[in-house]
């Protein structure tokens, strides 16, 4: 028999959760199964970081209605059916009138209304509707155009580790500090770790992602287990700078985001001492999370208190060489874009100097 519903208190809302008892992640050597009103409930106790993360932002939401499981796949486009989660870019039906969005604008121009977050309530009611991962865009509403944040994305390639990602997160924290500018880490969830820097909303898009080609071909230059290769089969057994998350409808988990691996880790901030010598991420989860938050405080309490200038990574972009990187495949074809074909499929007569292929 379906268990009632039950209601919760969220910043001062009523926020009602259906099939409360059931388990959206299973239980594992390391932690219990945990049910939809837990994730709920979880996401009301780190009110302060996950608001920090998503207030006023555009936000995309990871689905997972039926809970998630071993061998479940999020969905890689609109008319993917048989997948068991996906992203919701658009407005749910039945949102309550407290929620706001805001319009944004999609590369193939586009436009849609987004969940904006202002308060607890709207992800907690997010949880409701089988919601995970919160995927906030790199902006804020009053000007969704002009990231006011760069994201460094280290994506442990096959033959690296956490702990290489954590070797490079510090590095790119001590060339941050090197050009004036302050880093803050946090963990993706997984093997990887994110380093962000709040910035003036002076720049496009375009002009944030060439400043993280700046800072990752800088990176490669003073480590050679780095790398800015689009192509997997360039990448090598490197820590990728996936540069192309700065790019327009391009996002990241959010902070405080739950994930869809065994045991319910977190993306979770954390200060750079405790990065160093942070064995396992797993131990981030919904479990611990709270408590550390209550205990320790945000780690990214101080993140807005500063928002830099992009100048430094662009001068970088602009002297080192390589020029114009791999754009998604998704996108329309960008000036100056190599071709989009792997390079040990490229025939190289079949296209000229701009990139573009040479019909015959």
């Amino acid at each position: 028999m379906a268990t009632k519903a039950v209601e919760i208190e969220a910043g001062g809302r009523t926020v009602r959760i259906s099939s409360p008892d059931r388990v959206i992640y299973e239980a594992t050597d390391r932690t219990p199964e945990v049910t939809k009103l837990m994730v709920a409930e979880y996401f009301a106790s780190v009110e302060d970081g996950l608001m920090r993360a998503l207030r006023d932002r555009p936000t995309a939401l990871e689905r997972w209605p039926d809970g998630w499981r071993e061998g479940m796949r999020l969905a890689t486009g609109p008319n993917d059916a048989e997948a068991d989660g996906f992203y919701q870019k658009r407005v749910p039906k039945g949102a309550p009138d407290y929620l706001e969005t805001v319009t944004i604008t999609f590369p193939s121009g586009r436009t849609a209304d987004e969940i904006c977050p202002t308060e607890i309530a709207v992800p907690v009611w997010c949880a409701q509707m089988g919601t995970l991962t919160f995927h906030p865009w790199p902006v804020r509403r009053d000007d969704v155009d002009r990231p006011d944040e760069l994201r460094i994305d280290l994506d442990p390639q096959p033959g690296t580790d956490f702990h290489d990602a954590v070797r490079v997160a510090l590095a790119t924290k001590d060339l941050l500090a090197e050009l004036g500018l302050r880093g803050f880490a946090k963990t993706s969830g997984n093997r990887g770790v994110h380093v962000y820097v709040r910035i003036e909303p002076r720049w496009s898009f375009e002009e944030v992602r060439h400043a993280a080609i700046g800072l990752g071909r800088e990176l490669e230059r003073r480590d050679d287990g780095v790398t800015t290769s689009w192509w997997k089969e360039e990448r090598g057994a490197r820590i990728f700078v996936d540069y192309n998350q700065n790019n327009r409808d391009r996002t990241i988990a959010g902070a405080y985001s739950l994930r869809p691996r065994p045991g319910a880790p977190v993306s979770t901030p954390i200060g750079w001492e405790e990065l160093a010598e942070l064995d396992d991420p797993r131990a981030l989860n919904l479990f611990t999370v709270p408590d550390r938050l209550r205990e320790r405080g945000d780690a990214w309490a101080e993140i807005d208190d500063t928002a830099y200038s992009l100048e430094p990574l662009l001068h970088l972009w602009e002297t080192l060489p390589g020029g114009e990187l791999s754009f998604p495949p998704d996108y329309p074809k960008m000036p100056g874009e190599p071709p989009r074909v792997q390079p040990s499929k490229k025939v190289a007569e079949h296209w000229d100097e701009q990139g573009n292929r040479i019909d015959k």
